[in-house]
């Protein structure tokens, strides 16, 4: 199983050799590409060999590219994730609308439980509002509770002059990690052969991530936590290196320990099985202990 994050933050010349990345700089360096789960080019001085890119879509490691300020920009996804990818995009199109709400309404239920917990581990008291707010979700979250429990969830841990819309550290930091987790369930729901456009809720014309935007949201918490925790006064490149750390992050999920992009790939699948057979207790959330 692929496990590395390698981050190339300089100027290089990355090309395939024998199932090897090759980092061509002043010392050379290699890397089997089975080893690689992501590999993140941070700096716009990096050039790539087409062979290799070909090779890394081959073995669905994911590819983040980042623009000149080194905050994610694009990723490459191939066109075929899985080999009965055409069956999958039509199963796809064919979700029933009911099972698609039921499902978009058990993430909505799980992220503010997650929200929840992360209030409850740093002490604040808000937290009983957002068990309220769970208590009081309905089908589809047509009363929106999930937008009520993040004005409350992030003015009690970012202050009540806090918003998201603001150029700051802590949303630099916040955006940062989103951007990385999108990525990472981007990868989950191409190689297990789906369409990343067609959503559960989220439908915005000019989004391409619909359907990832709704899968990692009960995985938001736990930027938010980290960067709560670090409280960062500026984001810089060493700053994303410290972020990239929480790609080792272990939660527990189906009875076992599993890093995060792992835990990723276990719910994404499960959420596509709940939406096959209709059943949304195939969902397997990740809880950060048993």
């Amino acid at each position: 199983m692929s496990w590395r994050t390698v981050v190339i933050s300089n100027s290089a010349k990355l090309d395939y050799q024998l199932g090897y990345l090759v980092v061509r700089r002043e010392e050379l360096l290699k890397i089997h590409l089975d080893e690689i789960g992501i590999l993140i080019i941070e700096s716009t001085a990096v050039s790539l060999t087409a062979a290799l890119l070909c090779e890394l879509n081959k073995r669905k490691v994911k590819i983040v590219f980042c623009d000149e300020k080194r905050n994610p920009y694009g990723e490459l996804i191939p066109y075929y994730g899985a080999h009965d990818t055409s069956a999958k995009i039509r199963r796809q199109i064919a979700w029933s609308e009911e099972i698609k709400g039921a499902v978009w309404t058990e993430i909505v239920a799980e992220k503010i439980r997650k929200q929840e917990s992360v209030l409850r581990r740093t002490d604040h008291s808000e937290a009983d509002m957002l068990a309220t707010y769970i208590q009081e979700l309905q089908f589809c979250d047509c009363t929106n509770r999930e937008g009520h429990a993040a004005k409350v969830y992030f003015n009690a841990l970012f202050g009540k002059d806090f918003t998201r819309t603001a150029e700051n550290s802590i949303n630099a930091a916040l955006n940062y990690g989103y951007g990385v987790l999108l990525s990472l369930v981007n990868r989950e729901v191409t190689a297990n052969g789906y369409m990343t456009q067609l959503g559960l809720f989220h439908d915005n014309t000019y989004n391409p991530f619909n359907l990832s935007s709704d899968l990692m949201e009960p995985f938001r918490p736990i930027i938010d936590e980290f960067v709560y925790r670090w409280s960062p006064n500026q984001f810089e490149s060493k700053d994303k290196h410290k972020m990239l750390g929480l790609l080792e992050k272990e939660l527990w999920v189906s009875e076992r320990k599993e890093i995060l992009p792992n835990a990723v790939k276990i719910y994404v699948r499960s959420v596509f099985d709940a939406l096959n057979d209709g059943e949304i207790e195939h969902i397997k959330f990740y809880q950060d202990e048993l």
